[in-house]
């Protein structure tokens, strides 16, 4: 069995496990989803005491529904939020706290930030103090898998290259304790977290591990480009497509 196969059977492991048990949450089924899950708010909660959270003003977080919570604590705290386009589609969004008070829970929502957040390019945005990413498994050494499209590794690679983020910056995510696993398999363009909350524990990763420095195009397919539009764009701008290679 190859990685990628370890990868999905472990998904939909995780997925069944968590249905099965009734930790997962809407939007159902979570298969083929960054899963949401009953706690989700708690774990928010243990992520934002934390004191990388509290000294962060710019933070990026993914745009799945289990870490709606991250983006609405940081919106109240006072955050900068940094979130991607859903399959990076388009530019991402900032959502601005100081536009959007008592609008912070609309806000934190799919619709909410395209509606209330300003469109920015990569290029343009602060650089990121927190990195936070949906998961559906982790293993309290950092390895971390998502639902397997790489949104997570590629939109990190991007903000690596453009000096927004360095080996320096926390990644954390959030979820629940059943998707503490005991092992991940991991490829080189991984992207390993440092800090995981749950609804009842927060587990540091230590020692903390090297993160790519950036794109590994090697890994990258000429079908993966272009349906990324984003990831296009960055190749281009950055001479790097068409891809190497026939």
């Amino acid at each position: 069995m190859d990685v990628s196969e370890e990868k999905e059977e472990l998904r939909e492991r995780v997925w069944a496990l968590m249905e099965r048990l009734q930790v997962a949450a809407f939007p159902r089924p979570v298969r083929g989803r960054i899963p949401n899950f009953v706690g989700a708010e708690e774990a928010a909660r243990r992520l934002a005491s934390l004191p990388e959270f509290q000294a962060a003003r710019v933070i990026k977080v993914n745009p799945d529904s289990p870490q709606r919570p991250v983006r609405e604590l940081a919106l109240r705290a006072g955050k900068v939020v940094l979130v991607p386009t859903p399959r990076l589609r388009g530019d991402f969004w900032l959502l601005d706290p100081s536009r959007l008070r008592g609008m912070e829970r609309r806000a934190s929502s799919i619709s909410g930030f395209t509606r209330l957040g300003r469109r920015v390019r990569l290029e343009e945005a602060p650089r990121v103090d927190l990195v936070v990413v949906g998961s559906v498994a982790v293993t309290l050494r950092g390895d971390r898998v998502g639902k397997g499209e790489g949104y997570s590794e590629l939109e990190y690679a991007m903000l690596r290259e453009l000096g927004k983020v360095d080996d320096s910056t926390p990644v954390a995510t959030t979820v629940h304790d059943v998707q503490v696993v005991d092992h991940v398999p991991s490829m080189p363009y991984d992207v390993p977290v440092d800090i995981i909350a749950t609804p009842t524990r927060v587990i540091r990763v230590e020692p903390r591990r090297q993160k790519p420095r950036g794109l590994l195009v090697e890994f990258l397919s000429r079908e993966k480009v272009l349906e990324t539009p984003y990831l296009l764009e960055h190749l281009r701008r950055t001479g790097r497509w068409p891809l190497p290679g026939p």
